[in-house]
């Protein structure tokens, strides 16, 4: 069968799936939405058992490329990238050893970018809409709020951001960096340090220079935001709780 073998470097019957779907959807020949064709079909034209198909599809649907709906065949997905990325979140959810800061690194280049972009092309709806969410986290503060909710508005005030940039791609990217376990240890050492007030001033400031419409000091004002988190986490690898240690600076 083709893409069998048992030698060093051969593909798996399930890679030849795998790649045989990546060619039908980048030459258009299957599309967002689009129903797979029947299972005996797809497995003889790749030469494969109807068991790999299988197994192939299934990684597929992990993936967010395709989804089976009961009784009615499979079908390839929206393909949006937020789907698509969330195999990433998963990643940034498991916080293995070494990878916390690592990851924070490339969300503050990417999130510095968003922001410089956002500058120049978020509205008055959504610029209200960060306003409202600050004000939220400081009726929070006042009223010893509980750390979801502070999770809450600051994954919201972060998205608000990324959306507004309008980037699909680069929006999903950034919002799959960091995982909710991640995000709340970091809000825990936050609110450990008493340093609510100081995230606020920096999320102030942030939105300063969106209302502005200026991308460069947007740009700075984000790395100062993120560059402290990132270094906590760096200076406190291996640790079993992130947010165990005081000094950090919310993402």
């Amino acid at each position: 069968m083709a893409g069998a073998g048992s030698g060093r470097g051969a593909r798996s019957q399930v890679e030849v799936v795998i790649d045989g779907m990546t060619a039908m959807l980048t030459s258009g020949e299957l599309a967002a939405g689009a129903r797979l064709p029947v299972e005996k079909d797809l497995a003889e034209r790749f030469g494969v058992s109807r068991g790999s198909l299988r197994e192939a599809v299934r990684a597929l649907a992990i993936l967010g490329v395709v989804e089976t709906r009961q009784g009615d065949g499979t079908y390839v997905t929206s393909l949006e990238p937020a789907r698509l990325l969330g195999p990433l979140r998963f990643f940034a959810d498991l916080e293995l050893p070494g990878t916390a800061w690592q990851l924070l690194g490339i969300r503050r280049v990417l999130e510095m970018e968003t922001v410089s972009v956002a500058a120049v092309a978020i509205g008055a709806e959504d610029l209200a809409r960060l306003e409202g969410l600050l004000d939220g986290v400081e009726e929070l503060a006042r009223d010893d709020g509980d750390i979801e909710a502070f999770i809450d508005a600051d994954a919201e005030f972060h998205t608000v951001i990324a959306n507004a940039a309008g980037n699909p791609a680069l929006a999903a990217l950034v919002q799959s960096l960091v995982g909710r376990t991640q995000r709340a240890r970091l809000w825990r050492a936050v609110a450990e340090r008493g340093a609510v007030a100081a995230t606020q001033a920096e999320h102030r400031a942030i939105l300063r220079e969106l209302r502005r419409g200026d991308p460069e000091r947007a740009r700075i004002r984000m790395a100062v935001h993120l560059l402290g988190v990132e270094q906590f986490a760096r200076d406190h690898v291996g640790e079993p709780a992130l947010g165990d240690a005081p000094g950090a600076s919310d993402g």
